[in-house]
């Protein structure tokens, strides 16, 4: 697999606004936000996509979920709630091809959709 922005990324090559990092992930805000917290959420190992996870990769995913939580919690809206989503391929939006957890807070992503005015977190 080719190096990707978030390869690029993760060898400090081109910078981004990291929130937080440890020995087997990176999480950093989104340049294209899409809710007043966008942080996506990437392993250090390289994975394609959901369809290249394999079997000892499932703590490596599983931990970023917890760092989700973890991020949550420590920047003050996991009560108030949040989204995590994970795409698969061109058709549903993946553009780096480096599976990532998009991590969105800050405002309603109930139904109907945007109803309340965001919150700055």
């Amino acid at each position: 697999m080719s190096d990707t922005i978030f390869t690029k990324i993760i060898n400090r090559e081109i910078p981004a606004d990291i929130v937080y990092e440890d020995d087997t992930a990176l999480a950093f805000k989104d340049i294209n936000p899409q809710a007043p917290v966008h942080l996506l959420i990437i392993p250090k190992k390289p994975i394609a996509t959901i369809n290249d996870i394999e079997e000892d990769d499932r703590e490596r995913v599983g931990h970023l979920f917890w760092i989700a939580g973890k991020l949550a919690t420590d920047m003050g809206f996991a009560e108030d709630g949040y989204r995590t989503v994970m795409n698969c391929g061109e058709h549903a939006g993946q553009s780096v091809l480096h599976i990532h957890l998009h991590l969105l807070a800050g405002r309603s992503f109930g139904w109907p959709p945007f109803t309340d005015t965001p919150k700055q977190v």
